[in-house]
This record gives C-alpha cells, sequence and structure tokens, in this order.
C-alpha cells in the first residue's frame, strides 16, 4: 500500500476532475461537493437528501479540508451535478487511486462481473437500466475498478473499457461466460495478463470442442499429477463436493481445432460440483479456457472459487448495507456516478484496520464518530 496521509488527498483528486458546470453557476465547488457526497456515503447517507443533511449535520467537520462557508449545498444541487459530472472521468480517477493504494500481486486473481442497479432506469437511454461493472481484487479484497453499461447484454463492451483502466500485468483475470469474446481474451493478453474466462452455448463451437476432449481424457482415466483435483466441505448439514480437471491443449491427442482463435490459450478446465443436503443431491459442471500454461488443477478450482467474491463481498455488500437496488437516481449519470462514490466507500470501509463488525456498522459508526470517520478516510496507505 502506498501513502495516504489524510482525507485531503481525495479533495485534491475531486478538484482535478472537469467540472459540468458554467463558471457562473458554481456556487460551491466541486471538490467541495464530492467530497460531501463521500463522506456522507460512508456514514450511512444513500441519497442527495440524506446527504444534504449530513452536510448540514458535520459542517464543522467538513470545513477542516473544503470551503463551505457559502453552506452546503442542496439536494437538488448535489443531484444535478452528480448527473452532469462526466463518468469516465470518475472512473478513471477511481482506478487510479485504486492503482496506487492496491497494487497487485504476481499471479493476483482479478474477477470482473457485472450487477444492475434494479430501479436506476435511465428514461434517457430508452429505459434501460444501469448495470455496473466492477473488477474485484481477491488478495487486496477491494474494488479495483468499475464503468457502467447501458443493460446487462452490454458488458462485452464495458469490460474491454474497464481493462484499460486496470493494471492487470500478471494477474489473472476471471471472468463468466458473458466475457468469452476473443476481442476480451485479446485485450488481456495484451495487457500483460492472462484469463481464466467462462464456456457456454454462446461459443457453440468453442463448449462442444471442450466437451469432447474431456469425454476423451475421462474415458482413459489417466490423470499426471496435477490435473486433477477433488474437496469436500460439510456445513449446517450440507456436504459439497467439487471436482476439477485440467487438459493442457498442446497435449492433446487430437489437435484442438479452436486453440487460433484464441490468443495463448493453453489449457481447458472442467469442474463439477456435487451438493448432498438430506436426502437430495444437486449437480453441475462448468467449462473454462485460460492462457496460464502453469495452472494447476488445485489452483484453477481456487480461483472459479474465489471469482464469486465479487458477488458475494461487493454485490451482496452493496445490496444489504448500502441499500443500492433501492435507489432511484435516474438523472442522467447520476445512478453511474453514486454507483462510483459507495464502491470508493466501500473499500475503504473494508480496508479499515481494528474494526471487527460488518459494513452496516461500520458506517454507523462513523457517522457517530468523527475519529472513527477519520480513520475509514484515512484506511487506504495505512
Amino acid at each position: 500500500m502506498g501513502p495516504m496521509p489524510d482525507p485531503q488527498v481525495f479533495v485534491e483528486m475531486f478538484a482535478n476532475l472537469p467540472d459540468p458546470r458554467v463558471h457562473r453557476t458554481r456556487v460551491h465547488s466541486l471538490e467541495s461537493i464530492l467530497f460531501l457526497c463521500l463522506c456522507a456515503v460512508v456514514c450511512g447517507a444513500n441519497d442527495p437528501v440524506s446527504i444534504e443533511r449530513f452536510g448540514k449535520a458535520r459542517k464543522e467537520f467538513l470545513a477542516r479540508f473544503v470551503d463551505v462557508s457559502v453552506g452546503i449545498p442542496s439536494h437538488d444541487t448535489i443531484g444535478r451535478v452528480l448527473a452532469k459530472l462526466d463518468p469516465d472521468a470518475l472512473e478513471a480517477m477511481f482506478a487510479r487511486w485504486m492503482a496506487a493504494v492496491a497494487k497487485a500481486t504476481d499471479q493476483e486473481v482479478v474477477a470482473i462481473d457485472g450487477k444492475t442497479l434494479r430501479r436506476a432506469i435511465d428514461k434517457a437511454r430508452g429505459g434501460t437500466f444501469v448495470h455496473m461493472v466492477s473488477a474485484w481484487s481477491t488478495a487486496n479484497g477491494v474494488v479495483l475498478g468499475q464503468v457502467a453499461a447501458d443493460e446487462h447484454s452490454n458488458e462485452i463492451t464495458a469490460i474491454p473499457r474497464l481493462l484499460s483502466l486496470l493494471h492487470v500485468k500478471n494477474c489473472l483475470v476471471t471472468i463468466d461466460a458473458i466475457g468469452c469474446q476473443t476481442g476480451i481474451v485479446d485485450a488481456i493478453v495484451e495487457a500483460g495478463g492472462d484469463y481464466l474466462i467462462s464456456v457456454k452455448d454462446n461459443q457453440r463451437k468453442l463448449n462442444d470442442a471442450i466437451v469432447d476432449a474431456f469425454d476423451a481424457a475421462l474415458a482413459r482415466g489417466k490423470w499426471p499429477k496435477g490435473t486433477h483435483v477433488e474437496s469436500e466441505e460439510s456445513s449446517h448439514g450440507r456436504t459439497e463436493v467439487r471436482r476439477c480437471w485440467v487438459l493442457d491443449v498442446a497435449k492433446l491427442d487430437t489437435p484442438f481445432a479452436e486453440a487460433s482463435r484464441w490468443k495463448n490459450l493453453a489449457k481447458i478446465i472442467y469442474v463439477q460440483r456435487e451438493c448432498t443436503f438430506g436426502d437430495k443431491t444437486s449437480s453441475g459442471m462448468r467449462l473454462f479456457i485460460t492462457s496460464r500454461g502453469t495452472l494447476t488443477a488445485a489452483q484453477a478450482l481456487a480461483a472459479v472459487r474465489s471469482h464469486w467474491q465479487v458477488e458475494n463481498k461487493v454485490h451482496w455488500t452493496l445490496d444489504v448495507a448500502f441499500r443500492e437496488d433501492e435507489s432511484r437516481l435516474r438523472a442522467e449519470n447520476a445512478a453511474e456516478n453514486l454507483a462510483v462514490i459507495r464502491h470508493v466507500a466501500l473499500n475503504l470501509l473494508r480496508s479499515v484496520k481494528g474494526s471487527k463488525v460488518g459494513i452496516k456498522n461500520r458506517r454507523l459508526e462513523a457517522g457517530w464518530s468523527e475519529d472513527f470517520l477519520m480513520k475509514v478516510l484515512a484506511s487506504h496507505g495505512n
């Protein structure tokens, strides 16, 4: 982690963003509005009205870092600024900050996944939901960056934009089947990273080729060391067995016809999951491709499991602790920009040292205690 002496770093970053307002309408500075938003969201505010009320209650605290001599901006002003602010600039600022304070480590798993803001409908874009695509660092336990797509299907175009903001050299980037596109694979490889991507029927030829290869290999039944692993876990009456097999594309008995289409394709992976609860057993299987030639079955299984941290530790937390799915912000870029601020707040709250309570209660504590709020705002880099 790099040095971050005090919350003033956020003020300076916000001040460098392009202000979307004409100069004569700027009663409050951009950095004062955005710093207010960040502090308020950390402390439990979820919308412009509660952000304004937080500002009025904590005006003296805010005055230590930004100019509030003209008062606290109204919720209408806060909403207009969030609506007009360029989300690309805010997302790029977030990614630069995370690159400075949460250095990616070699072999790190970076999970990319999307989440729809279910009540944030943008009527200006044809009534589509706002869909945020995030990158989660399993090593640092933080969001590294995020971008918005108009809808779930547009993750295909959003993922390359997100990758352009990240530093993924030597990292293993995991993505669901929607990201199984040659352009996305190319972008990861060109950035110096490796990919581990789920394969489904959206890539029928690739899917069928992997199934055929594993059918033949499983029929033989000989698996060299490192190419097969099995794990079992039992909890609360539920037993889950996971099995993983890995095949080296270059060592298959018959040439893998799809290899030329997927840049640096090194291995194909088959994961089987079997869950027993009482007298009922369910099972499922998933297929993957990867460019990491050294990946063992155990490492592949661990990476597949860690991918779902972004679902449990980001999406679920944003819904439960930040009530994100209840947000009704709909004007222009407001929903997207407030989602970025929530990600900053989540990273800060998750990184604070010494707190043993969950994110929801950390937000409450920050609202009650200025000392704890300061600790949260300075949590990265300590």
